[in-house]
């Protein structure tokens, strides 16, 4: 037996919140786990440091057995080292940072039509502007370009309202409702040098919920677009019925899996009993308390399980992608609702769902009741407020601090309840276990 340390780096940009909670709960916990090695049984315990951004040789041995990864989609060099440390020393990473380059919104939407998701109506268009007006762009476009009437693409998908999105994401920035042809002219003319998806608005929907995968665990959540941002995660139970959630879970889990993405969000509209996923390629989704507030501390304790699980176990990072498990499924008879349920078989696998499941009962067994103590203290208090303060102005920290501390401890108090019938659950099993082989005995 030997004493191991395992290294958490956290690759942080703007964040503050979750990354000091996902700290300190885990100093807290104290864990030294029973961990099988090559050698026998290991005593593993755990240490987080956050990454610091400097030169480095591409032959260096990094200290860190996972990181936690938000600032490879924007920060170049963080996104090289990133692959470096992937690829040449085994370091798991939340997330895959080839995906994240490589795997634009136009990617997801055609993969997941490929599987037969509901994907809303999609067309793509050439930029309205090009950088280069001479060389081989110009010569290019005189001799190959078609004109097009911006009406006939609005007709193929269907008709207004729609929406122009950038091609590679960007969030919300750059997408603009359209109404009418006079609103798609005057958006597409504004749209600049990035190539354009024209897609469908999904009518009548009567329900939008966003689920966040982190490993194999989902949490789906009602939202609002239209609300400010702090207001947009909707405190509400029950919004979806047993099958949809179950179908949310397994989109988003699919959808992760298949892109080799541990960290991720999922935005689906509802529509006659649909679920139509609309946006998905969210790699670095939003993890601030002042948006989530009430769901914040289910995504830290996520984190913390995922992260604790893949650097005990020293998961080893997948390179490559397993599409083509998915598309001979895609490839075979029968409906996407029949095949849904074998896709998310290989998510299951791919995300080590079961022995994910023994790990945390077998040792994080107090990860609940010591998160709860964490967010329920003045200290979380001022954790929140620091975070306030990055954001509102002076006059409005208070009130704010107060209102999202609130709907935490809004959270604790129903977490109390469920902790509480779980342990209450637990002691009904026990004696009926014990009447049972009283009565064998």
């Amino acid at each position: 037996m030997s004493d191991q340390t395992r290294l958490i780096g956290l690759s942080l940009g703007a964040d503050l919140c979750w990354p000091t909670a996902f700290e300190e709960i885990l100093a807290t916990l104290g864990l030294a786990l029973p961990i099988p090695g090559p050698q026998g049984e290991d005593t593993v315990r755990f240490q987080t440091e956050r990454v610091r951004i400097a030169p480095y040789d591409l032959e260096y041995q990094p200290r860190y057995d996972l990181v936690l990864d938000r600032i490879t989609h924007w920060y170049h060099i963080s996104r090289e080292w990133v692959k470096k440390i992937t690829l040449m020393d085994g370091v798991y990473v939340l997330n895959n940072p080839w995906a994240i380059q490589a795997v634009e919104k136009h990617t997801s939407y055609c993969a997941m039509m490929r599987l037969g998701f509901p994907i809303p109506k999609t067309w793509m268009i050439p930029p309205k502007k090009n950088r280069e007006s001479e060389g081989d762009v110009a010569v290019t476009l005189q001799r190959y370009g078609q004109l097009f009437d911006l009406s006939t693409v609005a007709e193929g998908v269907g008709g207004y309202p729609a929406f122009l999105k950038p091609y590679d994401g960007g969030g919300w920035v750059g997408v603009k409702r359209v109404t009418d042809d006079k609103s798609l002219q005057a958006a597409y003319d504004d749209s600049g040098e990035r190539v354009q998806h024209l897609q469908a608005a999904v009518k009548d929907w009567d329900l939008f919920v966003r689920a966040i995968g982190i490993g194999p665990q989902v949490l789906i959540v009602k939202y609002d677009p239209d609300a400010p941002l702090h207001a947009r995660y909707v405190v509400d139970f029950h919004f979806l019925e047993g099958e949809e959630w179950l179908t949310a879970t397994r989109t988003c889990r699919v959808i992760n899996a298949f892109f080799n993405w541990d960290f991720n969000s999922c935005e689906m509209l509802r529509a006659n009993g649909v679920l139509h996923p609309i946006d998905f390629a969210n790699a670095c989704p939003d993890s601030q308390v002042t948006s989530l507030h009430y769901y914040f501390p289910d995504l830290v304790k996520a984190l913390l399980r995922w992260s604790l699980y893949c650097a005990a176990t020293k998961r080893k990072p997948r390179l490559d992608t397993q599409w083509d498990r998915f598309l001979a499924i895609a490839d075979e008879p029968g409906t996407f609702q029949d095949k849904l349920p074998r896709y998310d078989a290989i998510a299951r696998e791919h995300f080590d769902a079961v022995p994910f499941q023994a790990f945390c009962e077998a040792h994080l067994g107090d990860l609940d009741r010591v998160a709860l103590d964490y967010f329920r203290s003045e200290r979380f208090k001022e954790v929140v407020r620091a975070k306030v303060a990055t954001l509102y102005p002076a006059h409005e920290i208070d009130a704010f601090t107060d209102h999202f501390y609130g709907l935490v401890q809004f959270w604790c108090r129903t977490e109390a309840d469920r902790l509480e019938k779980a342990t209450d659950d637990a002691a009904i099993r026990a004696r009926a276990m014990a009447d049972l082989a009283e009565q064998e005995g």
